[in-house]
């Protein structure tokens, strides 16, 4: 987390999935499953690069119903599999170059993910949480004021990821 971030900004979901801890961890890092399930509802993800490793990239664009296209990336801090991912996520273009969200000025340019799986029973419980990374006091402010939005879009994502784990 950035210094200046306090816990209360920290962003916390928890979801229970049916589905063994190796399953959920690898929908969250092979190109072939991630594909299925990342993003919003609708939308189209195409992964032009997954290195799974500390330092590594993940590089994808999301097309919408209507044909818009927006890059983001991952970048891997920690792997430990299957029970922990951490990396920072952020907007980019094709070639992986962070920028500023298309929605935003203000937007923080880089998010820090903290995603932890456990199992108990044949069923994974996903813990993520994270914020802004490095972040101005703006970028916090607009981080805080989208977060009921943040939180709505993560829980529609999740939605996908069962029903892709349904499936598989």
């Amino acid at each position: 987390m950035a210094a200046n971030k306090s816990v209360e900004q920290e962003l916390l979901i928890t979801r229970v999935f049916d589905a063994p801890r190796e399953s959920v961890f690898e929908a969250w890092t092979e190109a072939e499953r991630l594909s299925q399930w990342w993003g919003p509802q609708g939308y189209e993800l195409e992964v032009k690069k997954l290195e799974l490793y500390p330092g590594g990239l993940f590089l994808g664009s999301q097309r919408s119903p209507e044909g818009h296209v927006m890059w983001g990336k991952f970048v891997y801090k920690e792997i430990v599999a299957p029970e922990k991912l951490v990396f920072v996520q952020s907007f980019s273009d094709e070639d992986g170059n962070t920028i500023r969200a298309p929605f935003s000025g203000t937007w923080p340019l880089e998010v820090i993910n903290y995603l932890i799986l456990t199992e108990n029973g044949g069923k994974t419980t996903l813990t993520l949480r994270g914020g802004p990374y490095q972040a101005s006091e703006e970028e916090l402010a607009t981080y805080e004021s989208m977060r009921p939005h943040i939180q709505q879009g993560l829980v529609g994502t999740f939605d996908q990821l069962d029903a892709y784990l349904a499936r598989t």
